[in-house]
C-alpha cells in the first residue's frame, strides 16, 4: 500500500513537471534564444528524476533497481543545476553572457552524459555507498534551490506583484522537501519523509498555476491586440 502511494506520488510530480515544459518551452520558441532553454531542460529532467525514482519502486526486486536510483540521483541534482544556471544569468545582458552560458549549458549536458556512464559502467575505483552520495546531492540541490527562491523573492522585491510572489514561495516548498528528505536520509524519520513528498507536490502545484495564469493572460492580451489591429483603420 505504502509502495503504491510512493510510486503515484512520483507519478503525479514526474505528470505536473512535464506539463511545466510545455508552459516553460514557449519563450525559446518565440525567440530561439538558447537561455531560455534553461528553464524546460530543468523541469523536464526533474520529471525524469521523478520517473526513474518511480521506476525503481515498481522494480524494486530487479537487478538494475540500483542503477534506476543512482539515475535518479544524478538527473535531479543536474535539474536543479540547470535551473540555478538560468536565473543566475537571466539577469545579465545576453550578449555579454552568451558565450559564457553556453559553455555552462554544455558542460551540465556533458556532466549528464558521463555521469549515467558512471550509473551503468561504475569506475574500477568504486563509488561510495548511495545513502552517502544521496547526502551530499540532498544538500547540494538545497544549496542551488535556495539560490534560486533567494534570486527570485529578489525580483519579485524589485517589480512587486501579486503574482509573482508564488513563484519564490514554490521553489520554498521544493527546498523545504529537499530538507525534509535529508532529515529523513540521516535519521529515519518517516514524518519527514511523507512531509517531503506533499511539501514537492504543493511546490509543483504552486507552479503549475502560476505557469497557466501567465500563459492565459498573455495569450488573452495577444487576442485582445489581434482583435484591435483588425478594427484598427488601414
Amino acid at each position: 500500500m505504502i509502495n503504491s502511494a510512493l510510486i503515484l506520488a512520483e507519478v503525479v510530480s514526474a505528470t505536473l513537471c512535464f506539463i511545466l515544459v510545455r508552459f516553460m518551452i514557449k519563450p525559446y520558441q518565440y525567440t530561439g534564444e538558447s537561455r531560455y532553454l534553461g528553464l524546460p531542460l530543468g523541469f523536464a529532467l526533474l520529471g525524469v528524476s521523478y520517473l526513474f525514482m518511480g521506476l525503481a519502486l515498481y522494480f524494486e526486486s530487479y537487478l538494475f533497481v540500483e542503477e534506476l536510483k543512482w539515475l535518479q540521483l544524478f538527473t535531479q541534482a543536474y535539474a536543479f543545476a540547470f535551473l540555478a544556471a538560468t536565473y543566475y544569468f537571466s539577469k545579465k545582458a545576453y550578449d555579454r553572457t552568451r558565450l559564457r552560458w553556453e559553455i555552462t549549458f554544455a558542460w551540465l549536458i556533458i556532466a549528464v552524459v558521463f555521469s549515467y556512464l558512471i550509473a551503468f559502467e561504475p569506475p574500477f575505483f568504486g563509488l561510495p555507498t548511495y545513502k552517502t552520495v544521496d547526502e551530499f546531492f540532498r544538500a547540494f540541490n538545497i544549496i542551488c534551490v535556495s539560490y534560486i527562491a533567494i534570486h527570485a523573492l529578489r525580483s519579485h522585491a524589485s517589480k512587486p506583484d501579486a503574482k509573482t510572489i508564488w513563484i519564490p514561495l514554490s521553489y520554498l516548498l521544493l527546498d523545504i522537501s529537499q530538507y525534509s528528505f535529508l532529515i529523513w536520509s540521516l535519521d529515519s524519520s518517516f514524518s519527514a519523509f511523507v512531509g517531503a513528498h506533499f511539501l514537492r507536490l504543493g511546490g509543483l502545484l504552486v507552479f503549475l498555476f502560476v505557469s497557466y495564469q501567465s500563459f492565459y493572460r498573455s495569450h488573452e492580451v495577444s487576442q485582445k491586440e489581434g482583435v484591435l489591429n483588425e478594427k484598427a483603420p488601414t
